[in-house]
C-alpha cells in the first residue's frame, strides 16, 4: 500500500511540474527562521494555479518526512486535510536546520501484449523491471521517476548536516544556505542529478503573490557545468523554485503522439523492440519554497 502511494505521489508531482501553466505543487512554512530553543512551524501544502494560494486541491501528507539538524528522524503533527489544502505542524526542539520533504521514486510504464496495452504493476522498481515485462511484449514504454518537494527551516543558527546528498533524483546542495537569503544579494545553489552535477539543468523561480500582479515575474536559470546556478533576489518574499528533467509521454520520442506518429493522421507508432527495451527514460522533479528577507 505504501508503494502505491509513493508511485501515485511521484506521478502527480512530475505531471504537475512539467506541464506548461499547469497546477503547481508547493509547501509553505509559516516561517523559515526562528529563535529560541522550542518553536513550532505550521506548513500549508497544496496544488494550485497560483503559487501559495490554495484554490485547487490539497497535497497529500502521507509521505512527508522530517529530518532534524543532527540527522535524526522527526515527525509532522496535527496533520489535517481540507478541501483546498493540507496543513501540519513541526515541533522544533534542536538548534540548526530541518528538512521537511515529500520524496517519491519508482518506475511507471506500459507495454503491448497480444494486441492489448498493459500497465506496469504498481510498486515496480528498476531492479524488478525485466521480470514484470512478459516475453513477447512490444511497444515497451517506461520512465524511471524521482520527485522531491522539500522546504528548510532553521532554529537558531543555520547548519548543513541535512544536505548530504542521497544520490537519487535532483537534489539541492547549498553554496548559499537556503535560510540565509537576502534581497539584492546573490545566492548560489548547486544541483545534483543522481549524485552528479546536473549540468544544463533548467530552473524556474517564481515569486509569490502572482494572483495580485499582472506579470508572472518568472526567473529562468540554467545550471553551469558544475550544476551551479546563481540568482540575485529582486525583492523580499516567498519564492517557488522548480527544476524538472524529462517529461512528455512515457517512453519519450517515438511514443504515441511523438515523432513516430504522423501529426493529424492518427498513425500509430512503430512497434518497440522485444522486452526488455533498455533502461527507462529518466524523469526527475525538484520543488522548494524559499524565503528571502529584506536587507
Amino acid at each position: 500500500m505504501k508503494a502505491r502511494f509513493l508511485i501515485a505521489g511521484a506521478l502527480a508531482a512530475l505531471s504537475l511540474a512539467t506541464t506548461a501553466q499547469a497546477h503547481r505543487q508547493w509547501m509553505l512554512p509559516s516561517s523559515t527562521t526562528l529563535s529560541g530553543n522550542d518553536s513550532w512551524v505550521t506548513v500549508d501544502a497544496a496544488i494550485s494555479n497560483d503559487v501559495f494560494y490554495f484554490e485547487h486541491f490539497p497535497m497529500g501528507t502521507e509521505n512527508v518526512v522530517v529530518t532534524e539538524p543532527d540527522g535524526a528522524a522527526g515527525k509532522i503533527e496535527n496533520a489535517a486535510k481540507g478541501r483546498y489544502r493540507s496543513t501540519f505542524d513541526v515541533h522544533l526542539t534542536k538548534p540548526g536546520t530541518y528538512r521537511i520533504a515529500n520524496v517519491s521514486t519508482g518506475v511507471m510504464g506500459s507495454y503491448t501484449l497480444n494486441g492489448k496495452q498493459e500497465r506496469l504493476p504498481r510498486g515496480t522498481t528498476k531492479d524488478k523491471l525485466a521480470s514484470v515485462i512478459p516475453a513477447g511484449a512490444t511497444n515497451v514504454q517506461t520512465a524511471e521517476m524521482a520527485s522531491r518537494n522539500e522546504i528548510f527551516v532553521t532554529l537558531g543558527a543555520p547548519s548543513t548536516t541535512i544536505f548530504k546528498p542521497t544520490g537519487v533524483g535532483i537534489e539541492l546542495v547549498p553554496v548559499t544556505h537556503p535560510n540565509d537569503l537576502v534581497s539584492g544579494e546573490a545566492a548560489t545553489f548547486q544541483f545534483l542529478l543522481d549524485g552528479k552535477p546536473a549540468a544544463g539543468l533548467k530552473i524556474t523561480v517564481i515569486p509569490g503573490g502572482i494572483r495580485y500582479r499582472d506579470a508572472l515575474g518568472q526567473i529562468d536559470l540554467t545550471a553551469d557545468k558544475d550544476g551551479k546556478a546563481t540568482i540575485t533576489w529582486p525583492q523580499p518574499g516567498m519564492y517557488w523554485l522548480n527544476a524538472t528533467l524529462g517529461g512528455g509521454r512515457e517512453g519519450g520520442p517515438g511514443g504515441e503522439g511523438g515523432p513516430g506518429a504522423k501529426a493529424g493522421e492518427g498513425t500509430p507508432p512503430a512497434p518497440r523492440p522485444q522486452a526488455p527495451a533498455g533502461p527507462p527514460q529518466r524523469r526527475a522533479s525538484y520543488i522548494t519554497t524559499l524565503e528571502v528577507l529584506a536587507p
